[in-house]
């Protein structure tokens, strides 16, 4: 018994020796000989007969599509080679203008259908270049369906590598059934794959410029700084929702952790709508939506004080932009979904949420994709280098 394979696949070899004519030539006996790699998928991923991943067969001197008299053709072989042959689908060309949610739903919607053959062709090609597009724009479902017809070759070339990745990405959202599926194929191994990075036309997707300098000593506290971070003023539509004491301590607070207050209140914009008292699903509290581990990182000891809340979530910003040297995009994506999560992506992860939480921060902020940064309050990420890498040779824009 060899050891797992990738997918969790235990592999057993075996020779078939199919019935030879005594009229066959001993050379041509000789190859008929074939050397089968059977694999039974861990944990019953799918039903229980074993499935036939490769064949060898040894023909060296059999021309392609000779008939070998004598030999018996083993259905199993059949299967295989059926594998073997099954269409890898193309990556979808980028995407033409504005994306909204309800067009994400209907390529999932569309794709499921042709899957399935449900009121339209059953097209397997089609539908893995349907959930792919949802799933580039974070769709947890269609990260699944994708995954699933992967890992179970659903009429496309079987690829458990791209599956763990995109179980991965869809367990993280929430998705029950990623989780499990997850779990059985193990840590992704590599980057992510083209469903799972940002399209194309997506402004996320577009290579941040250089960071701007670090900063030089922060002003006194109170002390007006107008350009020191390089934002632009505080957008009317920001100042118009925060209520005037939140938006006074901001402005007079935000100097000190070396942030633009329109940076400060976009982020609290998005986060709590301006609700001291707001409380999420995951346990994120406060105006700034600081989870308990975040909060004693941060040394705040109440978490629904809205002046330690403030300061908490000022802290953590100032850490992920200097840990991200200044790229906005990435700073909030972790501020959203943590920097393990953007380091494991390699950029602004997969997620629904989070991609849509950056996009509308930015877009708050008049699309400024950088921020200043205190480079003496962290190192940078280890990773950046690779995320600035891969993003250069997902977009062809070199940095």
């Amino acid at each position: 018994m060899k050891p797992a394979q990738a997918g969790g696949a235990a592999a057993v070899e075996a020779s078939v020796s199919p019935p030879v004519s005594p009229s066959v030539s001993p050379s041509v006996g000789a190859l008929i000989k074939r050397r089968i790699v059977l694999a039974m998928p861990a944990a019953l991923l799918v039903p229980p007969q074993l499935l036939l991943i490769s064949l060898e067969v040894q023909a060296q001197f059999v021309s392609p599509g000779a008939e070998i008299p004598g030999a018996v053709i083993n259905p199993a072989v059949a299967a295989a080679l059926a594998l073997q042959n099954l269409p890898r689908p193309s990556t979808p060309p980028p995407e033409r203008g504005e994306v909204v949610p309800a067009q994400v739903q209907r390529w999932r919607e569309e794709a499921r259908a042709h899957e399935y053959g449900d009121g339209l062709p059953r097209d397997p090609v089609r539908a893995a270049e349907l959930y792919c597009r949802a799933a580039r724009y974070g769709d947890a479902e269609a990260q699944y369906s994708l995954g699933w017809m992967l890992t179970n070759a659903r009429g496309i070339e079987r690829n458990d590598a791209t599956a763990a990745h995109l179980f991965s990405a869809a367990a993280e959202q929430g998705h029950l059934q990623a989780r499990n599926m997850a779990a059985r194929l193990g840590t992704p191994v590599g980057p992510p794959p083209p469903c799972l990075r940002p399209p194309e036309a997506d402004p996320l997707a577009l290579v941040a410029p250089a960071a701007e300098p670090t900063l030089p000593a922060p002003p006194a506290l109170g002390a007006p700084g107008p350009g020191a971070v390089g934002l632009p003023v505080i957008p009317r539509a920001l100042l118009e929702r925060a209520p005037i004491a939140v938006s006074s301590y901001v402005q007079m607070l935000a100097p000190e952790y070396r942030l633009e207050p329109a940076l400060v209140l976009a982020v609290m914009a998005a986060e709590s709508n301006f609700d001291p008292a707001a409380v999420s699903a995951k346990n994120a509290q406060g105006l700034m939506q600081l989870i308990p581990d975040t909060a004693r990182r941060f040394g705040v000891r109440n978490l629904l004080d809205p002046a330690q809340n403030i300061r908490g979530g000022m802290a953590y910003l100032r850490w992920l932009l200097a840990y991200f040297e200044g790229d906005l995009s990435l700073a909030l994506a972790a501020y959203n979904a943590g920097e393990g999560a953007v380091e494991r992506y390699l950029g602004v992860p997969p997620f629904a949420e989070t991609r849509n939480y950056v996009l509308k921060i930015l877009i708050s902020l008049g699309g400024r994709r950088v921020h200043g940064f205190d480079a003496g309050v962290t190192p940078p990420s280890v990773r950046l280098a690779a995320m600035r890498e891969f993003a250069s040779a997902a977009t062809g824009v070199r940095r």
